[in-house]
């Protein structure tokens, strides 16, 4: 009877393990920082200059993450703020960019 319960209680985790297993740190980070690379609004805030670094620097108030593009010139601010999908599929990310380069 003791073996039967702890198949009940193990039955559900194993389901949720694969799902869990299909996300990937790596992969997100690479779609946030494409994001950030891909975007006319950011090179145009950095008046075109070489990047020098990109790193994520924290979260803002309303789960937004924070991320630092810094050239020779400046460091620029910018957040991502995750965009769900409707069904199965991976998160993409809208940018605010607050500033630009003077």
């Amino acid at each position: 009877m003791k073996s039967i319960s702890k198949a009940v209680i193990l039955f559900p985790a194993l389901l949720a393990t694969p799902a869990a297993a299909a996300l990937s740190g790596y992969y997100d980070s690479a779609e946030r920082i494409g994001t950030i690379l891909g975007s006319g609004a950011v090179a145009d805030a950095v008046r075109q200059a070489p990047i020098g670094a990109i790193s994520n620097t924290g979260t803002r108030k309303d789960g937004a993450s924070e991320w630092q593009v810094r050239t020779q010139e400046c460091d620029l601010l910018v957040y991502l703020i995750p965009v769900l999908p409707d069904g199965p599929g991976k998160t993409t990310y809208k940018l605010d960019i607050p500033g630009k380069c003077e």
